[in-house]
């Protein structure tokens, strides 16, 4: 009889989720109507992947001077499973892993072109901004393999180290460089992540030294003028044990941070409770006044943008997300990991 009850009330609870997920018409039109849509000419996003919400816990004295008068959130909820490659997948493409299918096998093997039924932001931004520059820099070439189309025109580099990958970054944008979007990703966060767990001192300074980095990277662009008619935001793309390691539901593996700075965004925002590391996709179109496509699930989080209210999440949009989702949440309450 326990047991029955215990399932009744999980399922009664994501009915409940689910049905707070639907999209008020009103809401969104009113959003769409915001100064801050079509705000901004380069949005810049930096990842640093394996980050999680940990850049909370050290000392990070450039992100804490670039987003002083910043929205900031540490509990953004990352996709199921907290993997690489189903999370910059979602934060490229605005959609959840059981929609976009990319895992970190698949990005490897099968090149990303544009004939793909849920495009990246690049793809989308491509249609709408056809002579844009558009790049994205990574250690991880998966990234641009397999997740970033390759037939779009974009400017794809992939270096490593991460030293090297910095010094590759700030050298394009001191050469005049000025693209609409621009996607980094960092990768030795992660590496020491699994090798010494999340508790580590390790892992302390690989946070600390890709602070470095992306102190260096706003540098360069305030040094080149690209910082006034800009958005620049610092994401992740899941967290680690303690003990080291990703993949499944449990909290440390699961909360991410997205931090923002522009001239429209909300000084002190915390973005709302719902909001997913997919939203970045929603976000990046958003300031650009591009439209998004009709199949993206990612939404505007309330709390980011000083004049923009934000938009509830669509149920029908992912209505397999919509169902799994919340009960995975529900086990991550349970499991600090």
């Amino acid at each position: 009889m326990k047991k029955k009850i215990c399932v009744l009330l999980v399922a009664v609870l994501v009915l409940a989720l689910a049905a707070a997920a639907v999209v008020p018409p009103a809401t969104a039109k009113k959003t769409l109507a915001s100064p801050s849509f079509g705000a901004y000419q380069h949005v810049f996003i930096i990842g640093v992947d394996g980050a999680g919400q940990f850049l909370r816990d050290v000392d990070t004295p450039n992100f804490d001077r670039i987003f002083k008068d910043g929205a900031v959130s540490y509990a953004v909820r990352t996709e199921v499973p907290s993997d690489s490659g189903p999370n910059w997948a979602s934060i490229l493409t605005g959609v959840s892993y059981f929609k976009h299918l990319i895992h970190n096998g698949s990005s490897g093997e099968v090149q990303r072109t544009s004939d793909t039924k849920h495009p990246s932001i690049f793809g989308v931004a491509r249609a709408a901004l056809p002579k844009a520059e558009l790049a994205s820099f990574v250690n991880w070439n998966n990234v641009n393999f397999g997740m970033v189309e390759t037939d779009l025109g974009v400017t794809e580099k992939t270096v490593a180290p991460d030293a090297d990958l910095c010094d590759a970054i700030c050298a394009y944008f001191d050469a005049g460089n000025a693209p609409a979007i621009f996607f980094v990703q960092f990768d030795e966060v992660d590496a020491a992540g699994h090798a010494n767990g999340s508790a580590s001192e390790e892992y302390a300074d690989a946070i600390r030294t890709a602070d470095g980095y992306v102190g260096r990277i706003y540098d360069t662009l305030d040094r080149n003028g690209l910082l006034e008619d800009s958005l620049f935001l610092v994401t992740a793309d899941h967290g680690h044990k303690v003990t080291g390691g990703h993949g499944r539901f449990s909290l440390n593996e699961s909360l991410t941070t997205i931090a923002a700075a522009g001239k429209t965004v909300q000084p002190g925002g915390t973005l709302d409770k719902v909001t997913r590391d997919r939203d970045i996709a929603a976000i990046t179109l958003f300031a650009l006044g591009i439209d998004r496509p009709q199949t993206m699930s990612a939404r505007v989080p309330a709390n980011l943008f000083a004049d923009t209210p934000g938009e509830a999440r669509s149920f029908y949009k992912d209505p397999l997300d919509g169902i799994l989702s919340p009960i995975m949440w529900i086990v991550t309450q349970f499991w600090k990991g």
